[in-house]
């Protein structure tokens, strides 16, 4: 919430399914001010079987409302030509939605175009699952600060807590809110991937519904070798459709927030991907019932938690480029190229250009 510009008359919220987006919602209609003034819509409602948003929101704004929230919006037939209208309709309005990462907002609604900001819910980090945990409230700091300060800062919070105590549990099961209510979070996660994969990009990108156990087999093989460099034919052959198709499929599974696709340093996203990843540690534990390798884990968690707000490449030295920054995740085989810094799983507190791993978990 501190990060929007409520000032805004259009925002845009995009987020997994599952990662609190109404609940996001909700919290905001109780601090947005006067009751009469702000309302709560869930475009599901059978209510829009007969009725249009233009005319909720001219209704509304008659009765004086000033603060619209609409969920599930991108399941109401042409919802970006109704923001548009109510939009120029009522200057007064402050429109906020919620729907699925799936949707291009930009790129395939240009009426939207300069009006809407959009901004990303993302899952808890590890400073925001510690922080539950323990009842402490650390606060997040820049990638640069953590470079420059790691000892510093690892100290303040070593002192405090023992992060270590609580990193695999999160790295298992602490990215989704899930954990918060029920025991099965597994799960609750199947079955909101499998409506992400049945409903969102079904709906959105408009597949066929025989084509989704394709889609349902890319994932599940993905999720066996991840991270890995992609062979796009072999793919292709195992799920039995064409090259072009995989390569559309990885993108709406990004899309998705379900993989990352990481490409080499320089490289266009059009090019095929230097590795696949999951997109968090949690689905890695998805389908690898023989356990999960740690250091692949660890990859994925430092992929996960630098690029919500960080462009990640695979640089030419170590595993990891962000910011012009080199990274090298795990116990170094060799010694350590100048430049780089080492990433350590199961420290608390590094020194010189050893950093902890735990300690990327508090950008966010």
């Amino acid at each position: 919430m501190d990060d929007i510009d409520w000032n805004a008359r259009l925002i845009g919220i995009k987020g997994s399914r599952g990662i609190g987006k109404t609940t996001f919602l909700l919290n905001y209609a109780k601090v947005a001010g006067d009751s009469k003034k702000c309302l709560y819509v869930d475009l599901n409602n059978f209510y829009f079987a007969t009725h249009t948003i233009v005319s909720l929101a001219d209704d509304f704004c008659k009765l004086g409302g000033h603060t619209l929230l609409l969920d599930q919006v991108y399941k109401y037939p042409d919802w970006s030509n109704e923001l548009r209208l109510c939009y120029d309709r009522h200057p007064e309005l402050h429109i906020v939605f919620a729907g699925s990462p799936v949707m291009r907002l930009k790129e395939a609604n240009p009426e939207l175009h300069g009006l809407v900001d959009v901004y990303s819910l993302e899952g808890f980090s590890f400073r925001e699952y510690l922080n539950y945990k323990t009842g402490t409230d650390f606060p997040k700091y820049t990638l640069g600060d953590i470079v420059a300060n790691h000892q510093q800062i690892a100290g303040e919070i070593v002192s405090q807590v023992k992060p270590l105590a609580f990193f695999s549990e999160y790295l298992h099961h602490g990215f989704y809110p899930y954990f918060m209510e029920e025991n099965d979070v597994f799960s609750s996660l199947v079955k909101a991937i499998n409506l992400v994969l049945e409903v969102e990009i079904s709906y959105l990108q408009q597949i066929e519904h025989k084509c989704l156990p394709k889609l349902r087999k890319l994932l599940y093989l993905i999720t066996q070798s991840a991270p890995f460099q992609p062979n796009v034919s072999k793919l292709s052959a195992d799920i039995d459709t064409s090259r072009a198709t995989v390569m559309n499929y990885m993108l709406y599974l990004k899309h998705a927030r379900l993989i990352h696709l990481l490409y080499q340093e320089g490289d266009s996203n059009q090019k095929k991907p230097a590795h696949i990843y999951m997109q968090n540690p949690n689905l890695m534990y998805l389908c690898n019932y023989g356990g999960v390798d740690s250091n692949a884990l660890y990859k994925t968690f430092f992929f996960n938690q630098l690029g919500y707000k960080n462009e990640v490449t695979r640089g030419k030295i170590g595993d990891f480029c962000v910011d012009g920054r080199s990274f090298r995740i795990g116990q170094p085989t060799k010694r350590i190229e100048n430049g780089v810094c080492l990433v350590r799983d199961m420290i608390e507190v590094g020194e010189g250009s050893t950093i902890p791993l735990w300690l990327f978990g508090f950008l966010y």
